[in-house]
């Protein structure tokens, strides 16, 4: 287990390379014993630090849901970070061009929740009983780390994602909203465009057979912790794409078909 002291330190390094847009070495590196369990040790205390800064939590996000990405990892898990009412931006924002370091975007199913969620034996039924609404959303991604060490070579691992709030930096919802009952979410696709031209295509099957899973999977994980996913927030339930890289100038759309387009330009 890492200790308080190296807890904080990664807190602070984290913390800094968010406002000065530096990235910091990779945790693993420091630290190679690190476990998922330390992970996020660091994830909460960065979390604890925003919120005594004032920021408000209104929601999670769920990460690593694909095969392909936990191949990618040698993982067989998701991972979880929390949205922040900063992270928010509206359907065709403008996106300033200081605010992020390396933005990459994916596209998912936002869960609006209208009662409280716990506990360690939580179903897709009642995950569904227990949203409001589902509406299409393009997350953004940024990396607080670095994504490879440059002088060993060693890529960033799941500790260090996890400790990067899983890389979480913001969302955008649009489209029609639906309630959760009425939506074959197996079947929802998206088509996610930069600057009119198709970059990714997938479908909520590609998220753990079942986007709502990924939900169930986060009720029954903060419940080990005495946590749980509470009504009014938005949980992130994995995307249904490989991460699409945003640079400066480009629009990018995500089309849901019959659930409508969520857009965002970044200067």
């Amino acid at each position: 287990m890492l200790d308080p002291n190296a807890i904080q330190q990664a807190v602070a390094d984290l913390d800094e390379a968010e406002k000065t847009r530096r990235q910091t070495g990779l945790l693993s590196r420091q630290h190679p014993g690190m476990t998922l369990d330390d992970a996020y040790a660091v994830q909460t205390a960065w979390v604890n630090r925003k919120i005594d800064a004032g920021r408000r939590v209104i929601g999670w996000k769920i990460g690593l849901t694909s095969k392909a990405m936990q191949y990618a990892l040698n993982i067989d898990t998701p991972d979880s970070g929390v949205l922040f009412d900063n992270m928010l931006f509206e359907d065709g924002n403008r996106i300033p061009p200081d605010r992020f370091i390396q933005p990459r975007i994916e596209a998912e199913l936002a869960f609006v929740m209208k009662a409280p969620l716990s506990g360690p034996d939580v179903t897709v039924f009642d995950v569904i009983n227990a949203t409001d609404y589902v509406t299409p959303s393009l997350e953004v991604l940024d990396t607080r780390i670095l994504r490879k060490d440059p002088e060993t070579g060693q890529a960033r691992t799941i500790v260090d994602t996890i400790s990067d709030n899983a890389a979480n930096a913001g969302i955008v919802l649009g489209g029609r909203a639906v309630r959760a009952h009425e939506i074959d979410m197996r079947w929802t696709g998206a088509i996610v465009s930069r600057n009119a031209a198709v970059e990714e295509t997938g479908l909520g099957a590609g998220v753990l057979n079942h986007p709502a899973r990924g939900i169930a999977w986060l009720a029954r994980r903060l419940a080990r912790y005495g946590d749980r996913i509470e009504a009014g927030q938005v949980v992130l339930s994995g995307s249904f794409i490989r991460p699409v890289e945003a640079r400066h100038g480009d629009t990018i759309v995500g089309d849901f078909g019959p659930y409508g387009t969520v857009s965002c330009f970044f200067e």
